[in-house]
Formats: C-alpha cells, sequence, structure tokens
C-alpha cells in the first residue's frame, strides 16, 4: 500500500511506476513467447488464424483495462480522502459492473462472432480455426474483466508490486498450459485459447484472495454486495469506466483505420511498419506507465483536496518522459537499422529503410505524445471525464483523415506523418483545459 498524497512526489511516481513498467514488458515478452510457441507447435496457419483476430482482442482488451482504470481512479480518490465506508462500497459496485458488462460483452460478441470475423476480413481458409480461438478466449472474458479489476484496486491504494507478481504467475502459467494443451494433448488453436482463459482465472482468483486478506478495508460486507447501488457512485463509475475504456478503444480504431491503408503497400511496407510497430510500442511503454502512475496520483490527491501536489506530479512526470525521449532518440539515431533488422529477421533494405525512417521522423516528436498520455491520464484522476475523450476523437478522426488524404496522396510517407501532425492537433485542447481547470487553481486542503 502507498499514500500518494504525502511525501517526495518524484520518488512516490517512479517507485509506483518501475513495477508498472516490469509488468508492461513482462507482458510483451509473454506475446512474443507465446506467439513463438504456436508457430512451432502448430505451425504458420494457425499463427494466421490467432493473429487474424488480434485486432479485435486488443480492441475489446483495451476497453476492458480502460474501464477497471476508471473504476480504480474512484477508488483512488475515496482512498486519498481516507472514505473507508466508500472505498468498500466502490469496490463491491465494481466486482458488480464489472460482472455484468463483462456477460453482456461475452453474450453480444459470441453470438454474432462470425459476422464480426467476416466484417474483419478474415480470410475463409483460416474462418473456422480463428472463430475456435476467439471464441473461447471471449467465453472467458469475464475471468479477465475481474482480474482486471483486482489489480486495478490494489494499484488504486498504491500497490503496484502484488498485480506484478501475479501477472507473472498468469504468464507463466499461460505460457506450461500453452505446451501441454497444444504439444501433450493436441487440442490445436483451442489449446492456446484455453490456456489464456485458465491462466487468466488463476491469476484473478489469486489476485482477489491476496487482496482481501491483505487489505481489509477493501473487502466490502455482505450488506456492500446486497444493498442498492449508490446512483451518484453508479454515476460516477459509469462515466470514468466508460471515459478511460471508450479512450481506449478509439486510439485501437484509429490503429486499425490506418492498416487498412497499410495493407495496400505491399508486403515488405506491412512487415516494414509491424516491425516499426513492436519497437514502437517497447519505446513509448514509458508513456503509458506514468499514464496509469498520475490517474492514481490524481485521484489520490485530488481526494485528499492536495491540488497543488497533482500540479507538481503531472510536471514531474513530463520531465521524465522527457528524458526517456531524449534516451530514445539517440537510441534510434544510432541503432534504428540494427534493431529493425534483428527483430524482422532480414537485411532486405526494402523492409529496413521505410521502418527506420519511421522511427527516426516519429521517435523526433514523442515529446508530445508523452504530454497527451500523461495530461489525459491525469485528468481522469481528478474528474474531468470529456477533454479526454475529445482529445481521443481527434486521433481517430485524424487517423481516419490520413487514410483519406495523405495515404493516397504520399505513400507510406503519409503514414509516417500521420501520428505527430495528430498528436500536435489533439494536445492543444487538453493544454488548455489543463490550465483553465478550476479544481487544481483551489487552495489545498489543511491536513492536520
Amino acid at each position: 500500500m502507498k499514500d500518494l498524497t504525502r511525501g517526495s512526489i518524484y520518488k512516490l511516481i517512479v517507485s509506483f511506476a518501475i513495477p508498472l513498467f516490469l509488468g508492461n514488458l513482462l507482458q510483451l515478452t509473454y506475446n512474443i513467447v507465446d506467439t513463438k510457441l504456436v508457430s512451432m507447435i502448430l505451425g504458420q496457419v494457425p499463427l494466421a488464424a490467432v493473429g487474424s483476430t488480434n485486432s479485435l482482442n486488443t480492441m475489446i482488451i483495451g476497453f476492458l483495462n480502460g474501464l477497471t482504470n476508471g473504476f480504480a481512479v474512484i477508488a483512488a480518490q475515496h482512498f486519498g480522502a481516507n472514505d473507508k465506508a466508500g472505498l468498500k462500497r466502490t469496490v463491491a459496485s465494481a466486482f458488480k459492473l464489472g460482472t455484468l458488462i463483462s456477460v453482456l460483452l461475452t453474450v453480444l460478441i459470441c453470438l454474432n462472432l462470425t459476422g464480426i470475423l467476416r466484417l474483419l476480413n478474415t480470410p475463409e481458409e483460416i474462418l473456422s480455426l480463428a472463430y475456435d480461438y476467439i471464441l473461447i478466449i471471449f467465453g472467458g472474458m469475464t475471468a479477465l474483466m475481474l482480474y482486471n479489476v483486482a489489480s486495478s484496486l490494489l494499484r488504486a491504494v498504491g500497490d503496484t508490486v502484488t498485480p506484478l507478481i501475479f501477472l507473472a504467475l498468469s504468464c507463466v502459467s499461460n505460457i506450461v498450459m500453452d505446451w501441454f494443451f497444444m504439444a501433450v494433448i493436441p487440442l490445436g488453436v483451442r489449446g492456446a485459447a484455453i490456456a489464456t482463459v485458465l491462466a487468466q482465472g488463476l491469476a484473478m482468483v489469486a489476485c482477489f484472495w491476496y487482496m482481501f486478506r491483505k487489505y481489509p478495508f477493501l473487502r466490502p460486507g455482505r450488506e456492500d454486495f446486497v444493498s442498492k447501488m449508490d446512483r451518484q457512485l453508479l454515476v460516477k463509475l459509469l462515466s470514468t469506466g466508460l471515459s478511460m475504456g471508450m479512450m481506449a478503444c478509439l486510439v485501437d480504431f484509429g490503429s486499425v483505420a490506418l492498416q487498412f491503408s497499410i495493407n495496400m503497400f505491399g508486403t515488405d511496407i506491412i512487415v516494414a511498419h509491424t516491425t516499426a510497430r513492436k519497437l514502437t510500442s517497447v519505446f513509448m511503454l514509458m508513456f503509458g506507465v506514468l499514464g496509469m502512475t498520475m490517474a492514481t496520483f490524481s485521484g489520490q490527491n485530488f481526494g485528499a483536496g492536495q491540488y497543488s501536489r497533482i500540479r507538481k506530479g503531472i510536471r514531474t512526470a513530463v520531465g521524465i518522459t522527457w528524458v526517456w525521449t531524449i534516451l530514445v532518440i539517440i537510441l534510434v539515431h544510432f541503432f534504428a537499422g540494427s534493431l529493425v533488422g534483428a527483430l524482422a529477421s532480414t537485411t532486405d533494405s526494402a523492409v529496413i529503410d521505410p521502418a527506420v525512417r519511421y522511427l527516426r521522423v516519429d521517435t523526433a516528436f514523442y515529446f508530445v505524445p508523452a504530454m497527451v498520455t500523461l495530461i489525459r491520464n491525469s485528468m481522469q484522476g481528478f474528474g474531468d471525464r470529456i477533454t479526454p475523450i475529445v482529445s481521443s476523437f481527434i486521433e481517430l478522426a485524424g487517423k481516419v483523415l490520413v487514410v483519406i488524404f495523405l495515404a493516397p496522396a504520399l505513400g507510406y510517407f503519409g503514414i509516417i506523418l500521420a501520428e505527430p501532425i495528430v498528436w500536435f492537433v489533439m494536445v492543444i485542447p487538453l493544454i488548455v483545459q489543463l490550465l483553465r481547470n478550476k479544481s487544481l487553481k483551489r487552495p489545498d486542503v489543511v491536513r492536520e
């Protein structure tokens, strides 16, 4: 447990963010290992089937993560205000809402899954395999949702180490069960899906057990579950959760729009862009980690009435990400070609050159998306749920306009320019609203 309303802002932000960074790095590593296992054991066709569902799966997971992070913001506000009764009600409500939403999503998606896969242009030769895989994944959606609820609530009270431990448990068990259900019991892509769902269920049970045992103030009583949900609390949870969930979804929709254009430029460009984006996900990892940190930091301090700490926290986090950006720019300048070649396992300049150009152009502007991510998440923490959504809509609209105008005119270079242009446009309403926000201009609440 970590109280983010007292002590050195820099030390608190860094100590909170390090386990989150390691967790995200672990998740990226696991994804690479999982992909390798599927290709080694099952072959390229099943791998293509699993990969064809990736955009849909990523979008749903992003929505669930955003939703539960929104729940955690409200929990952090109650924790910062030392409102233990309100915190317990929030935990119970998050549990009930998470279960309800995940069940509804499961039913809705599974009933229309074939149509969704066809809408995504899934090739006929892998359609049945893709269906078998993603049906099981979405069938276990509630386990994933509840794990996210538990881990988000732990982060809300400042515990980022425990979710990291259970994430590691989930990743290791998933890899072991992948091998078991694909190699020992030859269930094909269904085995890969079963392994993922079982690993998520194991992590969910362990996380709830630990949370309720370690933190009694997070353990709601029977009356918190059976009583009618407080309408004001329900509005807060849904508005914040859906805001953060939609924010994630809009980003994914924009990426899908860009992918449609990229697919028209041929295999070399597809491989180049895919490789560059994998490296980008590592380079931008710090932005997302500090964004999650600032959502909790702002939530706790807003609840405690420590408004000046929120302002100082945002400046501190921006400074950290800008130092990180400078290091990334230097790394890319000298080693981009080697990194792309190693990751794509190629020496073909038709792949390496466009990927290097993408990385060198886009990383030069990373100072802007760092601010975008930090400000959006901080705003969610102190209760502004509208501006981040407006910013995300601008991102979506900008990427769609690139598909319509820039890509046909400039080819792949139009795709390279897309994100920097969109970043500069979408950061404007965030900065303006941050400077205008009346909550952050209030004097701090005097604490005894």
